[in-house]
């Protein structure tokens, strides 16, 4: 038996081998790519279709070109959706970072049980909807216990899904406490990823706890941050449950977000073709803040290589 002939026989086996964990991979990819086809990229491509046209459920539609996207120009109501939506967003990324940034100091500091960390976690893991519903029940302005809390101690109640100032920043403040153990966790993992060594380092050469934290944690933290600043910037763009719960975009457009814009001229007006196209102007929105971010926050690369 030549050297060749055995060489093949040996390699057979192997091949075999492959193919079977070939087959094993697509078995276990197919169910998670058929559902990104069904439910992801069909629709995404549908909707594009629809955008230039008059589609609205009872009729096939026509093809009307750019007229969707001419009227989206002179829609004051999208351009009131899209400010409003950028006032939640400011509110909800700036404090939310801000408070979870932290509470993930504090864990590394502090809190070393799994137990804190998981209580933290348990706001996140509750329906939006049940949030929504809870926090509807505590600022109720009758029977509320805010409310009745302020009553207590002398001060006016507050109508705070009904007062259009109030409206926004309450429905911010209540995704904030949703929201902000979950992005807690994240950066702190982030911080343990810092070599202790960094933190010697600084310690020798002088540096307070303050100055270490802004001048050595902030610095290495920045891949993370940038994650979770892009993340929470996409969330906090398709905010709905919360305002479809509590306040149905009023008083007087105070909430009505861009999500539930779309939503309202789709599924309560069935103007499908319009709504699609503000949808994907919202996705092009998006693509532009996220590049944007990853640009200026230098995501790609870490201090520690």
């Amino acid at each position: 038996m030549t050297l060749t002939s055995t060489a093949r026989r040996l390699r057979r086996p192997m091949i075999r081998e492959r193919r079977r964990e070939t087959w094993y991979a697509i078995a276990f990819v197919a169910p998670a790519a058929i559902g990104f086809l069904v439910f992801y990229l069909f629709p995404a491509i549908r909707g594009v279709w629809l955008s230039f046209t008059n589609y609205d459920l009872f009729s096939s539609g026509e093809f009307v070109g750019g007229a969707n996207y001419a009227q989206i120009v002179d829609d004051k109501v999208f351009w009131n959706a899209l400010l409003v939506t950028a006032e939640y967003v400011v509110i909800n990324i700036g404090l939310q970072t801000a408070v979870a940034l932290l509470m993930a100091v504090l864990m590394q500091r502090l809190a070393k049980s799994l137990v804190i960390r998981g209580i933290l976690l348990v706001p996140y893991m509750v329906s939006g909807v049940v949030v929504a519903l809870l926090w509807q029940w505590l600022l109720d302005y009758q029977i509320g216990i805010v409310n009745n809390a302020l009553d207590f101690v002398g001060l006016p109640r507050q109508s705070f899904f009904g007062d259009p100032a109030l409206a926004i920043v309450t429905v911010a403040l209540i995704n904030v406490w949703k929201s902000m153990g979950y992005t807690a966790l994240l950066l702190f993992a982030g911080l343990q990823a810092i070599p202790k060594d960094v933190y010697e380092a600084a310690a020798i050469d002088g540096a307070s706890e303050a100055k270490a934290f802004w001048r050595v944690s902030l610095p290495l933290l920045r891949p993370v941050l940038a994650l979770v600043l892009i993340v929470s910037l996409i969330g906090s763009f398709q905010i709905f449950d919360t305002i479809a719960v509590t306040t149905k975009g009023g008083p007087v457009n105070a909430t009505r977000v861009i999500y539930y814009y779309i939503y309202d001229l789709a599924f309560n007006r069935y103007d499908f073709g319009y709504a699609s196209a503000i949808a994907l102007v919202l996705f092009v929105i998006l693509l532009g803040i996220t590049l944007i971010q990853l640009r200026i926050t230098r995501a790609n690369k870490s201090d520690l290589a």
